[in-house]
């Protein structure tokens, strides 16, 4: 009874925090011949919907939890460093709309693609890079990912 209660409950609190990045996006929307709203609040308010609001050099984008494909998971040596730049380059190759994320988790060096709001849309893309025969090894992580503004 308390699992039902508390799997209830975090279905209640991640459809309110996604309301209400819905309400305040549609608020600080620009429309041509309106006037412009901007909102003011203290940022504890989205750190505790989960929302954290930065800038990737000019776009904005806010970060929050959605899903991305893993392409690469290696260990901590310089091969494998080597290994996750090489399939960035590739993923690039193949699909320069994708945004392509490679970075040092320890213990091991992770290249990851894209910012899926939901599983659906990171599978529909995991697909087209198993289709290329290049990226065998992908997989669907649940990530931070950047959603601009």
């Amino acid at each position: 009874m308390k699992k039902l209660s508390l799997l209830i409950l975090s279905f209640v609190l991640i459809g309110a925090s996604a309301q209400a990045q819905s309400i305040i996006k549609s608020l600080e929307r620009t429309v041509p011949g309106q006037g412009k709203v901007t909102i003011h609040q203290d940022p504890r308010i989205e750190a505790l919907l989960g929302v954290e609001r930065s800038s990737i050099g000019e776009q904005k984008v806010i970060k929050t939890t959605g899903f991305r494909i893993q392409a690469y998971a290696g260990n901590n040596t310089r091969a494998a460093k080597n290994d996750a730049y090489g399939v960035a380059a590739r993923v690039r190759q193949y699909f320069p709309e994708l945004a392509v994320y490679t970075s040092f988790n320890p213990p091991r060096w992770i290249c990851r693609v894209g910012d899926f709001r939901s599983i659906e849309e990171a599978d529909a893309v995991m697909r087209k890079l198993k289709a290329t025969g290049v990226f065998k090894e992908v997989s669907i992580v649940r990530d931070q990912i950047n959603v601009p503004l």
